[in-house]
């Protein structure tokens, strides 16, 4: 660093040749206290110059590390709202996936086709219960393609008029909004002594595009002395009444969907009436003798209101009065039905075994020509 004290010990000569090293004017006709005042002054000004060109170097570093600072904490930012974004549409993805609830009660066993049963369950409600494949949902995304983010799946409610005649017209009723998480739906009936069925599939809003997937039985809603209220446990202990009123027994609404879903609900099979089977009278040449015969066991008892019930593995829905029955078939063999009761927190259960065996025996048939009978 140079100082005043520092230049008063040098000679002329050599103060003179610094001062023409420093690129001072006027240097060769300056004394020696004008040139170390010189010296001094140039240092100053060289000295604030170089101050200010670090400023200047050291700014934009500064100005780029700020600039990465704000970067990394709006990197942040933009990721997590980009998470959340992924979020919202993962959920809606799965709304929007009527296989999905399917795929997840059974595991690894997907439905084999669409099917969508419609289920009268009083004269003003009826339930529809559905199961969707995972490649009617892949082949309506490709269906709807760029307007996919726009379809939502729909119930149709249709009402029918000329009672299922080849000229019959469907009137849509409602359009119900469902999502993935559900398989069944009740709704609410207005019109009375109409037929209705629903069918489902994914409509666009922007368009108004409907993608049909599966359509239901057709039904005819009963008088209100026909049906009463009732839980859907309630069905497996009366599935022939339910199976009628739901058009199963009628020659022009019959669904086989319907028949087996009813019979893989209730676990017994539905069975066709003796005239539908036996045909018209006015052929009795062309009519068989028809005899069959079957048989059904009933377990019934009682417990405490709030206990769960179970037959043979199966849940069995108990009444509010503690009293619970249950309708199964009786195949031909024998087998051991534990009956068991448990308290609502757990701590006691009671059980009964049921050993119940069928052996059904069919005798040869009689035959006899017409002249033999009296």
């Amino acid at each position: 660093m140079i100082t005043a004290a520092s230049l008063q010990s040098q000679k002329s000569k050599e103060l003179a040749q610094l001062a023409r090293k420093q690129g001072i004017p006027g240097w060769h006709s300056m004394r020696k206290a004008q040139l170390i005042g010189a010296i001094l002054e140039h240092a100053k000004k060289s000295g604030k110059s170089k101050k200010k060109k670090a400023a200047s170097v050291a700014s934009p570093a500064s100005k780029s590390t700020s600039r990465s600072r704000r970067g990394d904490r709006s990197t942040g930012s933009d990721s997590a709202i980009a998470k959340k974004i992924r979020a919202q549409r993962e959920q809606e993805e799965q709304l929007k996936d009527l296989a999905r609830i399917m795929e997840a009660r059974r595991s690894h066993t997907a439905p084999e086709k669409d099917r969508i049963v419609l289920v009268v369950r009083d004269p003003f409600w009826v339930q529809a219960y559905w199961e969707i494949t995972r490649s009617s949902v892949s082949r309506a995304r490709a269906a709807f393609a760029g307007k996919w983010h726009a379809a939502k799946p729909v119930l149709r409610l249709l009402e029918i008029s000329n009672e299922g005649n080849t000229n019959a017209v469907e009137e849509i009723v409602e359009e119900i909004p469902v999502h993935g998480g559900v398989n069944n739906w009740f709704i609410n009936i207005k019109t009375q002594n109409s037929n209705f069925r629903v069918v489902i599939g994914y409509l666009c809003g922007e368009s108004g595009r409907f993608h049909l997937i599966a359509k239901s039985n057709e039904i005819a809603m009963p008088k209100a002395s026909e049906a009463s209220d009732c839980t859907w446990n309630d069905i497996t202990n009366d599935a022939q009444r339910y199976y009628s009123l739901s058009g199963g027994n009628d020659p022009n609404l019959a669904s086989a969907d319907l028949r087996a879903v009813f019979e893989e609900k209730s676990r017994q099979p539905m069975h066709i009436p003796a005239f539908q089977r036996l045909g018209s009278a006015i052929y009795p040449t062309s009519r068989r003798f028809e005899f069959q015969v079957d048989a059904h066991m009933i377990v019934h008892g009682s417990t405490d209101p709030q206990a769960s019930v179970s037959v043979g593995g199966e849940p069995v829905h108990v009444e509010t009065d503690g009293t619970f029955v249950l309708k199964m078939d009786l195949p031909d063999r024998r087998q051991v039905l534990p009956v068991i009761a448990s308290s609502r927190d757990g701590t006691e259960q009671r059980t009964t075994v049921l050993a119940i065996e069928r052996n059904t025996k069919v005798m040869e048939p009689l035959t006899r020509d017409i002249d033999e009978v009296e």
